[in-house]
């Protein structure tokens, strides 16, 4: 999933410096989109190692 996002970031980049405009807001869109589920899931996890609940390997 992260290199989904970074190939999304790379995309929307591209895409800017060329002028398509639509390409890269719905590339960003997504980047954010990816990047903010990432961002639950990590806190998820993150919260359930500290209660004890999960096990990190």
């Amino acid at each position: 999933m992260l290199q989904l996002l970074f190939i999304l970031i790379v995309v929307a980049l591209a895409a800017g410096a060329m002028g398509f405009t639509g390409i890269a807001s719905g590339a960003a869109g997504l980047a954010k989109i990816i990047f903010v589920l990432m961002l639950i899931g990590i806190i998820i996890v993150l919260l359930l190692v500290f209660s004890g609940i999960a096990i990190l390997f």
